[in-house]
């Protein structure tokens, strides 16, 4: 049986939920195209982002870890693949559109810098200096905007609205975009949020202690780790005990979090995705329990992990190359390639695009050319 777009369109409206986003009732794209005979919008926006040049960068940028520095540790591409299974998989529980969720979970980091989360805290102090600001979520719509290029007859992927609202009002301790308007996101886009959030945790967590950095028994008193200890055998291996442990943390928050959030749609008495729009507050969140365990690890891993000498030497690095790169090429714009010669942009926008979408390898090579 071939199942077509109207067939899919048809599944949707049968199997989820009545507040879900419907891929037939999308608010659409800002240049009318023609429907796909196969895929539905959201399924089509998908395959933009994963066949996007700046979603094949992405696995050589750092999210905690240089990107070369081992086979094992996570990269921005390994982190957005996470971020995007995790969607899906809440967005099943709570009867919402898996194609939606799992297309701005791919796509949220697209307007990463190198160097991690230091590398966008230098480039935003740099815009600081021209009157402007650098938040890789707003970089992320920019980029499906305007920087990528599909077709001659416009600029950027030309993405279903509900796609491009969920980047530009993703949310988390590590993003915050500046939005235009009070239209709630999709809860399809608020999952996308915690999952992001998950995903960092308990990878950040696996990569830490399989690093050596971190220690099992440094987790101990972490309220939050009483869910690990009930599974945890000492007896085995440690990569098993440390499996094990990532396991348990992330079923305990996926099973909170829908919990939480079925019961708050049902106490908001929502029943459409215009209601969701209309809410003053997200109903996608932690229990106030969970919250708690969650802002305490977020805590312990900023001072014990990210703060650690080995990373936050490698952080001051990333902000040093970031700087030198953006000032040479800033005074000397005829070191930019041909598609990145300034033109109806300002200089230090056409920059700031320009060093914001390079792996980690690259900017230190080129680092390393131009000094």
């Amino acid at each position: 049986m071939l199942i077509d777009r109207k067939k899919a369109e048809e599944l949707e409206v049968k199997t989820l939920a009545t507040y879900a986003a419907f891929s037939k009732e999308s608010r659409g794209r800002e240049f009318e195209e023609k429907e796909d005979e196969i895929r539905t919008c959201f399924q089509r926006d998908r395959d933009r982002v994963i066949h996007s040049r700046a979603f094949r960068r992405l696995r050589g940028k750092t999210q905690v870890f240089v990107a070369d520095y081992g086979d094992h540790y996570r990269s921005r591409l390994a982190h957005s693949m996470e971020v995007a299974q995790l969607s899906r998989d809440i967005a099943r529980m709570l009867g919402l559109n898996e194609d939606l969720a799992e297309t701005i979970g791919l796509a949220h980091d697209l307007g990463h810098t190198p160097f991690g989360h230091a590398g966008q805290d230098e480039m935003h102090e740099i815009m600081q200096e021209y009157g402007a600001r650098f938040e890789h979520n707003e970089q992320s719509l920019r980029i499906v905007d305007h920087l990528e290029d599909k077709k001659p007859e416009y600029k950027g992927l030309n993405l279903s609205f509900e796609v491009r609202d969920g980047l530009i009002k993703h949310r988390t301790t590590f993003d915050n975009p500046e939005i235009t308007d009070t239209l709630m996101p999709s809860v399809e886009a608020q999952i996308v949020n915690l999952a992001d959030e998950i995903a960092y945790m308990n990878h950040d967590i696996d990569d830490g202690l399989r690093s050596g950095i971190l220690k099992l028994e440094d987790f101990d008193e972490l309220a939050i780790w009483e869910q690990v200890k009930e599974h945890d055998d000492p007896k085995k291996a440690m990569r098993y005990r440390i499996s094990i442990a990532i396991s348990s943390l992330i079923s305990y928050m996926i099973d909170d979090l829908a919990k939480e959030t079925s019961g708050l749609i049902d106490s908001h008495g929502i029943k459409t995705i215009e209601d969701v729009y209309k809410t003053a507050e997200g109903v996608s969140r932690f229990s106030e329990k969970v919250f708690r365990e969650t802002q305490q690890l977020k805590h312990f891993l900023y001072e014990h992990f990210y703060q650690s000498p080995g990373v936050a030497e490698y952080n001051e690095q990333g902000k040093e190359v970031i700087r030198f790169l953006f000032e040479k090429l800033y005074n000397d714009p005829a070191l930019l390639p041909e598609n990145h010669k300034p033109g109806k942009e300002e200089l230090h926008i056409v920059v700031k695009d320009y060093i914001a979408g390079m792996t980690d390898n690259f900017a230190l090579e080129l680092y390393e050319k131009l000094s």
